[in-house]
Parts: C-alpha cells; structure tokens; sequence
C-alpha cells in the first residue's frame, strides 16, 4: 500500500495541540513579518516586524519567548513563506537557537 502525501500532512497537521503557538513569517528581502496564533487560528500578541540580521533574529525569538509565557504555550512551530533565498539564513538560524 503507498504511502499518500496528504496523509504525512494530515499526521503533522495532527501532532499540533492547544499548548503549541504557531507563528508565521513572511519573508521579504530586508524586513519579515511574524504572526503568532493558537492551534484554531486565533491570533496573539501584535505582528513582529523584524529585519533580516541577527540583530533582527534576536528581536523575533524575544517576541516568540515572550508568547510562549504570556500565553502559558509550552512548543512552538514556526512557518515562512520561502520566499526567493531570503529565508535561507532565518531557517538556518532559527534551527541551531530552537533545537
């Protein structure tokens, strides 16, 4: 029996619980966007705006901690729009700081 894409996504889309908040970044050459919301959709907190450096990086995980405890979320799953190679240096970072 073969393994269908929609079910790996529906198995991920599963795993997702109240105690996760899930931010999502549009990606832009020099200034991304973060919104946070609740595994329903409901928003948190205003949008982050951040620019593309460490400096701005930092900014964004603050914000992110900052969630987390305001709103008692104890995991975090973070999604961006890849957007041309912009992201790539954001991804790379936010994996070595979120392991």
């Amino acid at each position: 029996m073969k393994f269908k894409q929609h079910d790996a996504q529906n198995q991920r889309i599963e795993r997702i619980t109240s105690n996760h908040l899930v931010v999502g970044i549009d990606i832009a050459k020099e200034t991304q966007v973060a919104r946070a919301v609740t595994y329903r959709g409901i928003e948190l907190g205003k949008p982050c705006s951040f620019k593309n450096d460490d400096v701005g990086y930092q900014k964004l995980l603050s914000w992110v901690k900052s969630l987390q405890k305001q709103h008692n979320k104890t995991g975090v799953i973070i999604g961006m729009e890849p957007t041309g190679h912009y992201w790539f240096n954001l991804a790379w970072w936010l994996l070595e700081v979120l392991k």
